[in-house]
């Protein structure tokens, strides 16, 4: 079996599994988990009665980020208990979730009183979305390249789908940086309220965070159309040789045409019935040497 088809069969299947992992890693809520020990905070909150106790507790009873919840690219989902302070609606997939503001468009101007830290943040978080996307355009444009490539038996083509799923797997890592920059920006910078650097000692010692499948599809996802594409650079080249080979297979088969001698016999002279006359017919080197 040639080398291009085996090649080109497994390129097209991992390029597939690339599609459907960053689809379904961009489109769930499990990139991170952060479980929230609530019974804890209201052990430590009833045992230590003076001081900000009242106000842990009112913070537990409202504040969306004392509750356990996923964290996706869109949506902050409770499969536990849902604060009874925020919007909440039914997913598609079952779980009840909020969603995450990118203020855009910032129709009210609430970005305004953001600080610095946290306008960086939120235009990483925004670039995130938008690399994502324009990953996914070039899954499109390496799909339909492919797919040309595949019915045409073109090198070309299936060398310009190679280079897609590497810009693919490019924007796809880029977008996953960008990420974790607004991870550090939570953890590190003043950013606002809800996230890590401002929670409450409290909520610190008693919550745990963790990536979760959907966050580790998204580097499988990566990791995978760049295989796809290192496989379609090879079925291209293995495509090459065999379009060689068969071209140089073909050549014996071309039958050689050969000219006539008489055509050159007298070249630039013309033929020997020109010359009539017994000089020609007589000479000492001919027939007729008297």
């Amino acid at each position: 079996m040639p080398c291009s088809a085996v090649t080109l069969s497994i390129a097209t299947i991992t390029a597939i599994v690339a599609a459907a992992l960053m689809a379904i890693a961009f489109s769930t809520d499990n990139w991170l988990y952060i479980e929230v020990k609530r019974s804890n905070i209201q052990s430590y909150a009833a045992e230590n009665p003076a001081g900000n106790s009242q106000s842990i507790l009112d913070s537990l009873n409202n504040k969306y980020y004392f509750y356990t919840r996923t964290r996706g690219l869109f949506r902050v989902c409770y499969p536990k208990e849902r604060p009874p302070t925020v919007e909440i609606y039914l997913s598609p997939v079952e779980t009840h979730c909020m969603n995450v503001d990118y203020f855009i468009p910032d129709e009210n101007n609430e970005t305004k009183g953001l600080s610095d830290d946290a306008m960086n943040r939120l235009h990483m978080a925004r670039s995130t979305v938008a690399l994502f996307m324009v990953a996914f355009l070039f899954l499109f444009v390496a799909f339909w390249t492919g797919v040309v490539g595949c019915w045409r038996r073109s090198p070309g083509n299936i060398t310009a789908t190679a280079i897609l799923m590497l810009v693919t797997c490019l924007l796809a890592a880029g977008a996953m940086a960008l990420w974790h920059g607004v991870e550090f920006y939570e953890k590190e910078k003043v950013v606002g309220e809800e996230y890590y650097q401002q929670w409450p000692n409290v909520l610190k010692d008693n919550s745990s965070i963790w990536y979760d499948w959907s966050y580790i599809l998204a580097w499988c996802a990566c990791a995978v159309a760049f295989i796809s594409s290192v496989l379609f650079f090879s079925a291209a080249v293995c495509l090459g040789k065999e379009k060689r080979r068969e071209q140089q297979n073909n050549v014996q088969y071309i039958m050689p045409v050969y000219p006539q001698k008489q055509q050159y016999a007298y070249a630039g002279y013309p033929p020997p019935q020109a010359y009539p006359g017994p000089y020609y017919h007589g000479s000492q080197y001919g027939p007729y040497n008297y």
